[in-house]
């Protein structure tokens, strides 16, 4: 109740001001100075009121969660593999622009560079609301580093991004069903990953969802990592089934595949990165790799709001 009586509090104060700038343009008699005044604070109330519209589409019941977002790497060999670790790198320099605590959980190194997989997670308010709509498949086209013969080549990554739970409550998970196994990490993290069956991997016997974790240095940390990347997992895969339920109740299954279409960055013969779903288009690639992601996020986050526009872009 206090926060939406605090949100209404905004909107009276954000009417208030606009109100009142109505008054100071009676006022400004045409003087070019008052004038200017006037335009830059419209210009950001107006930014203001675009960002709560934003917020408005984040009212899941877990859109104010942390988030873990996974990558794993797809068709296209040491490219897919190399482009995993890539958008991997593109989540955490965007986590660490919105100010949240970003951690790497787990990892798996590709056979000559980049990553088969990688799990990171995201702590800070809205972080899966913010971030739900970037599961689905990511296209690269570059002039592949690995290629001898420096020519085009194309790689896939496929995302998922996975609300993080905070009480047991909202998935019964008995811990008869998992299967826990240890073993010697590897990768990154010192000698001492080497030295002792510190990794572990969980086994969800009645679904068979398979989780690892090795990043953290004890057994005990990298154990609760797992079991968090798994009550996650179970919770996704309960709210897909919802979702595709109410989707069949209403005869529209579309709205249930409306987070899963590809984005397409391309870095030769030109630069760009395009989202499908919104045909959001960005021509600086580079700042998207390196973490700008907020015009593809908004865009999406508007589509939310404006039925017509995720109908369009679902057809």
């Amino acid at each position: 109740m206090g926060e939406l009586r605090a949100r209404l509090d905004t909107w009276r104060e954000l009417e208030k001001a606009a109100a009142d700038l109505g008054d100071l343009l009676e006022m400004s008699g045409g003087d070019s100075e008052m004038l200017a005044e006037i335009e830059a604070e419209r210009d950001a109330l107006a930014a203001r009121i675009d960002t709560l519209e934003l917020e408005s589409a984040l009212n899941g019941p877990h859109d104010r969660a942390n988030a873990i977002l996974v990558v794993h790497s797809g068709e296209g060999g040491i490219d897919a593999q190399d482009w995993a670790s890539m958008l991997a790198r593109m989540y955490l320099r965007w986590g660490e622009r919105k100010g949240f605590k970003t951690e790497m959980l787990d990892s798996t190194d590709g056979e000559e560079a980049g990553v088969k997989n990688a799990t990171i997670e995201l702590k800070g308010t809205n972080a899966y609301g913010l971030l739900k709509g970037e599961g689905g498949s990511h296209r690269l086209v570059r002039l592949s580093p690995f290629d001898s013969a420096h020519r085009r080549h194309t790689a896939f990554a496929l995302v998922e991004v996975l609300p993080e739970i905070e009480s047991d409550t909202e998935i019964n998970l008995n811990p008869d069903d998992v299967r826990v196994d240890t073993y010697r990490a590897s990768g990154a993290g010192g000698q001492h990953v080497n030295k002792t069956s510190s990794a572990v991997r969980l086994t969800h016997l009645p679904t068979g969802i398979v989780v690892t974790c090795q990043n953290e240095r004890s057994q005990i940390q990298n154990r609760e990592s797992a079991f968090k990347i798994l009550r996650s997992r179970l919770l996704e895969m309960k709210l897909k089934a919802e979702a595709e339920e109410l989707a069949r109740i209403k005869g529209d299954m579309r709205a249930a595949g409306f987070g899963n279409r590809s984005r397409s960055y391309v870095l030769q013969p030109y630069t760009q990165v395009t989202d499908h779903r919104t045909e959001t288009s960005v021509g600086d690639a580079q700042g998207v790799l390196d973490g700008n992601l907020d015009p593809f996020i908004d865009a999406y986050l508007q589509a939310q709001i404006s039925p017509d526009t995720q109908e369009a872009a679902s057809a």
